[in-house]
């Protein structure tokens, strides 16, 4: 059976419009994907076509658009409230003129309910508003925070040398983590499956606290694990060094909002809701952690 569907891959070369993309791939599906020129791919990263365009360039979005049918799109870890506004003009102005079947839009984190002073949420509040405002046949997806998150220069090292899992949320707030992969397999089953144009998706698997977020990943490593809540601002100091002052700035601010926050649940989603709209099983948190090569961080402590 021929299938004349064609995705384009907003952010095809960062870790979760990578991880869209390998999805759709392993799938057998057409792919193209639209990356900043001079973005080096996240490791990992498939080889696929790709165009390479700031999203301002409406141009060149167009282009990317040209014989699309479903749209991926995830925003670059910028914040000025006017240029991400522009952003998504450009893709809706786009996604219009291409006449897309369906576009999942990743807000790439949990939006609490009242405003906030924080860029990170506020942007995405408003790209999420844009777009459903837009009339586009719209999925909006809201994964609280990525368990591969854990797995990175902040966060493995003393996980690998120390048995020492630490994050910057406070030890009993309850969290729904995702990981990248599940992450692909909701937005390829957001993208195709019908009936679910409009719908609004907090997007991960049963809610833990810290302790309890240390204890699947030490089971799935077979050894003891113990949580310690970070500082944001170390958080961001060692992020600065990996993607920059501004996008540290505004990712921080994610984790500052859930220190101050009283809301208990705004980074819990309903899992068995998910599974059953969209037809897949998510992961363990000892799955993913059992699968993840841990030992490479013996060079970063050795180091």
């Amino acid at each position: 059976m021929s299938d004349d569907r064609r995705h384009l891959v907003i952010g095809a070369h960062g870790f979760q419009g990578a991880a869209v993309a390998r999805r759709l791939l392993a799938d057998g599906h057409q792919v193209r994907g639209l990356t900043r020129t001079g973005a080096r791919p996240a490791p990992g990263a498939p080889r696929l076509p790709v165009v390479l365009a700031d999203l301002a360039d409406a141009a060149a979005v167009h282009r990317a658009f040209e014989g699309i049918t479903h749209v991926s799109l995830v925003l670059p870890l910028v914040y000025q409230p006017e240029l991400v506004a522009g952003y998504v003009r450009t893709v809706i102005d786009a996604a219009r003129e291409a006449g897309i079947e369906r576009l999942v839009y990743n807000a790439n984190t949990a939006i609490p309910d009242a405003v906030t002073p924080y860029p990170a949420y506020e942007t995405r509040r408003a790209a999420e508003t844009a777009l459903r405002d837009s009339g586009l046949p719209l999925v909006v997806l809201r994964p609280p925070v990525y368990l591969d998150n854990l797995f990175s220069p902040f966060a493995g090292p003393r996980l690998f040398d120390r048995g020492t899992l630490v994050y910057p949320l406070a030890a009993d707030r309850r969290v729904s983590w995702l990981s990248h992969a599940d992450l692909g397999a909701a937005t390829v089953a957001a993208l195709h499956r019908p009936g679910l144009d409009g719908l609004v998706l907090p997007l991960g698997g049963p809610a833990v606290t810290g302790d309890e977020l240390a204890a699947a990943v030490g089971a799935g490593l077979g050894r003891e694990v113990s949580y310690q809540a970070a500082d944001p601002a170390d958080f961001e100091a060692d992020l600065r060094r990996v993607i920059g002052g501004p996008a540290a700035e505004g990712v921080a601010g994610l984790y500052r909002w859930a220190a101050s926050s009283d809301d208990p649940d705004s980074h819990v989603a309903d899992h068995t809701q998910v599974e059953r709209l969209l037809g897949i099983r998510l992961s363990s948190i000892g799955e993913w952690a059992s699968a993840q090569p841990w030992e490479v961080w013996s060079a970063a402590v050795a180091d």
